[in-house]
């Protein structure tokens, strides 16, 4: 009887210690990585609505560099051509943009003739000269992108922080940078979006900037001033993940980089709270394996076969049904002793594996889900970036008021203009014939004339046999456009323009732009060809138009087509545009 209370204490002991430490590992490990997703999810949902929200200032800042009267005001050469004619319209701008909405707290516009205008005015106690001294000035990009900085607002009565989207201004006539725009943004929205993130009693959220400047934290103080830990500076781009922070307590720090916004988005908890549950996983397992043994010695003696052999059996039955895949019975249990209790957690086990199994299959079918209204939702975003209805009213009265004044060149573009945003307006189909392509392509490059004078020349080769073809909507102004921006501005030479089409197959054509400007550098070549190749989503930088082209293409038409570029610096780039010979109803169905 010894032997069999040493054999039956084996038997419970090592099967149950081994369970114990299985699962205490495994569960250490699972609480771990679950929070660690969690917190993931988190940030990715917050960045994502970051992204969203300060998109929306970028499209602010174009507004208001794109105005008649900022236009006026960068074209100035000196201070001294500068009065109250220029600024008083230009303030307005910018107080009708602040008022639009509750979180813009300032908008300033620093020229490098010594110009400024700050819709504060005396309310403003921080001297706008001080701006240049700042640790962000000189960091400003070159290239016209946005960058974002942590600043403080001074006021009369209190100091306010924001967070400032800078944007440098170029002469629109020159193409020079003459100075800079800065709109101050308050935290309210920020705020709101960060009070969503819940991550237990001491948990908190912040955002680093890429320089490693706190952008936003709950702690005030810290905005503006570099992270205290550098494992948090030296993060690789791009990447997400988590880092365990040895400071007084000790945190589990989740990152996710935003290649957008050139932010850090971080969620930070104590370690120790993470380790409760472990712990009381831990003692729970500890008790059931000193209960479990006691009562292995107590009720072992009386029913050996009932007890032990026949559940065992049953047990190992029910196992081999599991091995296979039949996880819908479970064993009976008969007793209260360490078999029962095993065959009652193993019960539990294929219960929770079964609603595992169900739980993926349902996450794969929502994932699906969410791919399909991706493709849907960025599809309808390319095709709708813009409402033409205002602008074609706008440039009806600009009109207006043009003729009255005698402006019979200022009359015609516009009237130019709102017959492009007629076209654009006058149906659905997202496909017209490369005829009527051509034609408003045409009415663009002679508004473009009237601008460059004789700047340039443009040539049409089209065969008669391919000018019924169906192309997409407003596919080679934004092409030919690009002429413009990359090659009038830093050329003092005549440029030449050629669109010309040619069938390659029975079932494809291919229509060509090339211009003899000063070509794309090589950097930003390879950058463009990349995202072409990739069909990436991203539109943001100095070829939108060209990306948005593309992706409509092979939206409707498949992967096989689109765009193709190749450039030679200072000599000529050369677009290709790959279509297929379809018909117009065929490309609606």
């Amino acid at each position: 009887m010894s032997k069999f209370c040493v054999f039956s204490s084996i038997l419970v002991i090592l099967p149950v210690l081994s369970v114990g430490i299985i699962t205490y590992k495994y569960s250490s490990f699972e609480l771990e990585e679950e929070f660690t997703q969690s917190s993931q999810k988190i940030i990715e949902q917050v960045e994502l609505h970051v992204e969203y929200y300060l998109q929306d200032f970028e499209i602010t800042s174009l507004k208001i560099i794109n105005s008649p009267e900022m236009g006026n005001l960068l074209r100035l050469e000196t201070s001294s051509e500068y009065d109250r004619t220029l600024s008083d319209p230009a303030l307005k701008v910018l107080k009708n943009s602040e008022y639009s909405r509750n979180d813009i707290s300032n908008i300033t516009v620093f020229l490098d003739n010594g110009i400024i205008i700050d819709s504060l005015r005396e309310r403003n106690y921080y001297p706008a000269i001080n701006i240049k001294d700042e640790y962000w000035y000189s960091s400003v990009p070159g290239n016209g992108m946005v960058m974002l900085v942590s600043r403080t607002l001074k006021l009369k009565d209190k100091e306010l922080p924001v967070i400032s989207l800078v944007r440098r201004l170029y002469n629109p006539h020159t193409l020079k940078p003459v100075g800079m725009l800065i709109i101050d943004i308050n935290f309210k929205r920020i705020e709101e979006i960060s009070k969503m993130v819940t991550l237990g009693k001491d948990g908190y959220f912040f955002i680093l900037d890429s320089e490693g400047h706190y952008v936003y934290h709950p702690k005030y103080s810290k905005l503006g001033n570099k992270v205290e830990f550098m494992q948090l500076t030296n993060l690789e781009s791009g990447k997400s993940g988590s880092v365990l922070i040895d400071n007084n307590r000790k945190e589990l720090v989740s990152y996710s980089l935003s290649p957008k916004l050139g932010w850090s988005f971080f969620t930070a908890a104590p370690y120790q709270d993470l380790r409760v549950g472990i712990q009381q996983i831990r003692t729970a397992i500890t008790w059931t394996i000193f209960i479990s043994l006691i009562f292995a010695y107590l009720v072992g003696f009386y029913s050996i076969s009932k007890s032990i052999v026949r559940p065992i059996h049953r047990l190992r039955s029910f196992m081999k049904e599991v091995e296979i895949g039949h996880l819908n019975g479970r064993v009976k249990v008969e007793s209260n002793d360490e078999i029962g209790q095993l065959t009652a957690g193993f019960n539990k086990s294929v219960e929770r594996l079964s609603n595992l199994l169900e739980e993926v299959y349902v996450s794969k079918l929502k994932e699906a889900e969410m791919t399909l209204n991706k493709t849907e939702t960025e599809l309808k975003m390319l095709q709708s970036q813009i409402n033409p209805h205002f602008l074609y009213n706008s440039l009806e009265t600009i009109r207006g008021m043009a003729l009255e004044e005698g402006r019979e060149n200022i009359a015609n573009i516009s009237s130019s203009l709102g017959k492009l945003l007629r076209y654009n307006l006058r149906n659905s189909l997202p496909t017209v014939s490369l005829r009527e392509e051509i034609k408003f392509c045409e009415m663009y490059l002679k508004i473009q004339m009237i601008r460059f004078e004789d700047r340039f020349e443009y040539f049409f080769d089209i065969p008669d046999d391919v000018m019924d073809f169906d192309v997409v909507k407003f596919s080679l102004q934004p092409i030919v456009e690009n002429c413009f921006m990359h090659s009038i501005g830093e050329n003092s030479k005549k440029i030449k323009i050629t669109i010309n089409a040619q069938l390659l197959s029975k079932s494809s054509f291919n229509i060509r732009i090339t211009d003899t400007g000063v070509g794309i550098k090589e950097e930003v070549l390879k950058e463009l060809k990349e995202k072409l190749r990739n069909n990436s989503t991203s539109l943001g930088g100095q070829h939108i138009g060209i990306m948005n082209v593309h992706q409509r293409i092979r939206y409707l038409f498949g992967s096989e087509y689109g765009i193709t570029i190749n450039s030679t610096r200072g000599l000529e780039t050369e677009v290709n545009i790959h279509l297929p010979i379809v018909d117009g109803k065929e490309v609606k169905e």
